[in-house]
Order: C-alpha cells, then structure tokens, then sequence
C-alpha cells in the first residue's frame, strides 16, 4: 500500500494537484447535503413520525464508521477510485469492477433527476421557457466547468456549498427561536416541542424506523465524495482524515439537528409534507411567517441540485477514469485532456441526463422512475463493499506488518457490526415490503454488473492496461 501520495495520485495519472482545502473543507459538507434534505425528507417525516430524527442519527451513525473504514484505506493510499480501488484490491478484479460501476450508474442516474429538479424550479419562475431547455443549460455548463481545471470545479462547490450551509444555520436559529418560544411572529402552534409527541412520538411503530432507514442512507450518499476529491489535492492524507474526522458533526448538525427542529415546529402529519413541491423547510419557514419561504427555499434547493450534479458529474468522471486505468472500462476514459479533466469520462456521465431531457421534451418523465428504482438500495451496497474491504485490507496489513496511523476503532468488531446491520436492513426491507421493489431492481443491477465483472476478470479484458496499472502503483509502494 502507498503510505504517501506523490503528484500525479497513484493509479490517477495525469489528474492534476488543484483543489485547495477550502475546497476540500466544502466539497466534503457539500458531500453531506443534498437535496433531499430540503425537500425528500417531507415525505419520511410523514411516513416515520417524530422519531425520525433518531432515524437519521442512527444513519449518521453508520455513515461515520463507514467514513472511517473508508478512510482508514484512503489515507494510506488515496485513490481517484476509492472504494472501487479498494475493493478491487482487498476482494477481488470482479468486486472492484463491479462496485465501480454501480456507483457511477447511480450518480448518472441521479445526475437526471438533479437536471430535472433544477428545470422545474426555473420553469415556475420563468414559465415561457420550457423545462426542459433549462435543464440542457444546467446539463452544458456544469459539463463545461468539469472539463476545465479541476480548480474550477473546486470554486463551484465551494460557492454552492456555502450557500446550502448558511440556509441551514439560519433554519437551525430561527427554528431554535421558536422552540424557546423567542420567535414572536407565524403560526402560535410552531414554537415548543409540543409536536414531538402531539401524535405519538413513534406513531407507526418500530418497523417505520427500519423502513426509513433506506431513504435516509439514500439522502446521505455522496459524504464519500471527499475520498475520490483528494487525490487531486496537495495533500491527500491529511485532507482525509480531516473530512473523516469531522463528518460526524455535520450530520448531527445538518440533518438531525433541522429534523429534531423541524419536527418539533410542526405537526408529523401535515399533509404538505407529503407534496414534493414543498419539502421540510418550505414547510417549516412558511409556519414561522416567513414570507415567501418557498421560494427562498426553492433557490436554495436550486443551488443545492446544481451542486449535486457539478459533484456527482465530478465522481462519476473520475471513477470512470479509474476504471478505464484498471482495464475494466474502455481505454480512452482513463485519458486526460489538456486541463488534466477526464473529458470522455466527463462526457459519457451525461448520458442518463441526456435520456432525461428528452424524457421531459416528450412528456415522459415518468419512465425515468423506472430508472431511479434500479438505484434505490445501491448506497448500502456500495457501503458494504466499503466494510468487507477495510475488513479484509486491515488483516492483510496487518500480517504484512504495515503501519497504520488512521484506524477504524475497535476492528473487527465495529466493522463486523456494520456488515451484519447492512445485511439486516437489506433483509428487513424484503419482508417489511415498503422499499421492495428498490432492493430487488437495485440487486438484479448489481447482479447484472457482478456478472460481467466476472466475465471480464476470467477473458482478461483489458489484461494489458491493468498490468501497467498495478506495475506502476508497486513501483510507488511503501511500506
């Protein structure tokens, strides 16, 4: 394993040194923050009750030691790969292949719908344009900052990001307020924490818990972004362990503290919840009198969509790269262009986005669910791979006698834990029904890419690139 990375990342030649750690600071909060935060969360809050802050504590809880396995393997060798590196080096050609390219089907996928948020906002502004015109223009410039220096990229998140972390600390004072009743003006019933049990604190029991837990890891997909960002940084160990260090509070911060508020200001049951035109903030500000919340909101969840795409279409770009380098994608998308930019990679990861405006021109929007579906539970199975590799990665190390400075804690328990509470909620969703087409289109996906990892390991597809590949990450080897 490399115990340093030089310039030029191992296995990510020809990327270029430019993000800054500021950038890397914000990529890894804009990582955290999604979309779905402002708006997907409505419909969790509806289904689980109050309790569902403790539901998205308890993800956080398993995104931190993820995190942590995660970052234990990318300190010592951070990698434009990452997990997909990792897995492949830890378990095998086929699980690297495989979990590389389910990853990267679920962000194109959800760079798509990304597009299609974003066009919507604007049509509702400005109408006499259709949706999706807006959403080609979204689609066209983010690609053109993406092939450009990666610095580029790195500014735009930094702005993006800071737009979305200052919403939420004025959500999070103004909420605060109104639960020490200080906030004197909106609806009288959105102050205190009545709320939290007005209804019933878990008023559909246990298995709603369970049942949400899916929706909140989808929500969190993307805090693993920073792993694949600091292999193109002056310093990629230290950058990591920062974000992993840190990744715990910005959870409990962003999400379960705008919950905890959320859920204490207004009714569990409030039927604009359920409406995907609201959201939780829209929601929540609009008790308080806020005027024009919703479209305070909307610009945020604008900029929010915008900076998921921009980071999305910056990962999906890179793996692509990393597996055209292993030999387990064509060759020309483990090329740079002259500003160090994987340009086919960047290219070929609109393709979902592609599908999805014309998708919108015709009115067909509504096929795409079918797409989505197909993504649904790939955040717990990219996070399982995560697991068994750190798990089999720190044994190897281990009896090779390497040192490691960042560990994940109490190994193997934790790391055993996280593996059987994968599985178990994997399970828990097949029976309880609710997410059960996800997980069945999710695995017949990633069923279908396990087969062809396989294939391509026994043909020898791409044999050469990936002995050039692992001769030039030996050569960097220390130990």
């Amino acid at each position: 394993m490399a115990g340093h990375q030089k310039s030029g990342a191992n296995g990510s030649q020809g990327l270029h040194n430019g993000l800054k750690s500021r950038h890397l600071t914000m990529i890894s909060i804009a990582g955290v923050i999604g979309g779905s935060l402002f708006v997907g969360s409505g419909s969790i809050i509806y289904n689980t009750g109050p309790v569902v802050f403790l539901t998205y504590a308890l993800g956080g809880l398993l995104v931190w030691f993820i995190m942590r396995m995660l970052g234990e393997m990318a300190v010592l060798n951070p990698d434009s790969g990452s997990f997909s590196t990792y897995a492949d080096r830890a378990i095998g050609r086929w699980a690297g292949f495989s979990i590389g390219w389910l990853y990267w089907c679920t962000l194109a996928m959800l760079m798509g719908w990304e597009a299609y948020v974003a066009g919507k906002i604007l049509n509702n502004w400005f109408p006499f344009i259709p949706i999706w015109a807006y959403m080609t223009v979204v689609i066209v410039a983010l690609v053109a900052v993406n092939l450009q220096n990666v610095k580029n990229y790195g500014e735009f998140e930094f702005w993006f990001a800071l737009i979305k972390v200052i919403a939420i600390v004025i959500f999070l004072v103004l909420g605060s307020l109104a639960i020490m009743h200080l906030w004197p003006w909106g609806n009288p019933a959105a102050s205190g924490i009545s709320n939290l049990t007005a209804q019933g604190f878990m008023p559909n029991g246990v298995s709603s818990v369970i049942t949400a837990l899916l929706g909140v890891m989808f929500a969190y997909i993307g805090a693993e972004i920073v792993t694949v960002a600091a292999a193109e940084s002056a310093d990629p160990s230290k950058e990591i362990r920062k974000a992993s260090n840190s990744v715990v509070w910005r959870i409990i911060l962003f999400y379960v503290g705008s919950m905890f508020v959320a859920v204490c200001l207004i009714p569990h049951n409030n039927e604009l919840l359920k409406d995907s035109t609201w959201g939780t903030y829209s929601v929540t500000l609009t008790a308080l009198g806020i005027p024009g919340a919703r479209h305070i909101v909307n610009f945020v969840v604008l900029t929010s969509v915008c900076s998921c795409f921009n980071s999305a279409l910056y990962t999906c770009s890179r793996m692509l790269f990393s597996l055209g380098k292993r030999g387990d994608a064509p060759k020309s998308f483990g090329t740079v262009n002259r500003h160090g930019s994987p340009a086919v990679g960047v290219i070929v990861s609109c393709f979902f986005s592609v599908i999805a405006v014309i998708l919108t021109a015709t009115k067909s929007m509504d096929v795409y669910d079918v797409f989505m579906l197909t993504t649904g539970a790939a955040t717990l199975y990219v996070y399982l791979a995560i697991a068994y590799s750190q798990l089999r990665m720190r044994k190897k190390l281990e009896a090779e006698g390497v040192q490691i400075d960042f560990k994940m804690w109490m190994f193997p328990y934790v790391t055993y834990g996280v593996i059987i509470a994968i599985i178990g909620a994997i399970l828990t969703m097949l029976i309880e029904g609710t997410y059960f087409k996800e997980v069945i289109y999710t695995t017949v996906l990633f069923g279908t890419i396990v087969f062809f990892g396989l294939l391509s390991e026994k043909l020898g597809w791409g044999k050469e690139r990936r002995a050039s590949h692992l001769a030039h990450h030996n050569t960097e080897k220390l130990v």
